[in-house]
């Protein structure tokens, strides 16, 4: 099912629980865009035992992408030099202006692991508080104007090589 006919739940008041719950939804959200994106567009005409296999396939590279996020892997470096992916998640709350006010940000890999909430989550199992409940039927919510009260870093543009 899409992501658009699901629903936030409302987050738990408890800090621990709603960091929990944030990761969750982070989960919820890459299942849902990535993973039953790509079940949804598998081959019809393929055997049970086929389709069982591409959807080892996908969970294998979502795993994949979540030692990234962990940063377990995906770090690219040299004797003085790094570069290494970092996954955030932000909860915002809407504003009656239609802009949206960061509450909380979190660095994945400061979280609990999503190497571990991998397991669950294909079960369909995202905690004791899920992020996420189906919507009732109607059109895709707006989403609001996400503003930010940092300013934004410079971005570093690397010079293009003379190589041919």
């Amino acid at each position: 099912m899409v992501i658009y006919k699901h629903e936030l739940t409302s987050p738990p008041k408890d800090a621990r629980a709603r960091e929990l719950w944030i990761q969750h939804a982070a989960g919820f959200i890459l299942f849902q865009d990535s993973r039953a994106y790509a079940i949804d567009r598998i081959d019809t005409r393929l055997t049970p035992k086929a389709r069982a296999a591409v959807i080892k396939g996908i969970d294998d590279a979502l795993y994949g992408l979540m030692m990234i996020v962990d940063g377990v892997s995906g770090q690219l470096a040299n004797d003085s030099d790094e570069i290494s992916i970092a996954m955030l998640v932000r909860h915002s709350r809407k504003l009656p202006s239609g802009n949206a006010a960061l509450i909380e940000e979190l660095d994945l890999q400061d979280g609990d692991g999503m190497c571990m909430g991998i397991h669950s989550w294909r079960d369909g199992d995202f905690g004791e508080h899920p992020p996420a409940v189906v919507r009732d039927e109607g059109p895709a919510p707006k989403r609001a104007v996400r503003t930010s009260s940092k300013k934004a870093k410079p971005t570093v543009r690397a010079k293009k090589s003379r190589r041919k």
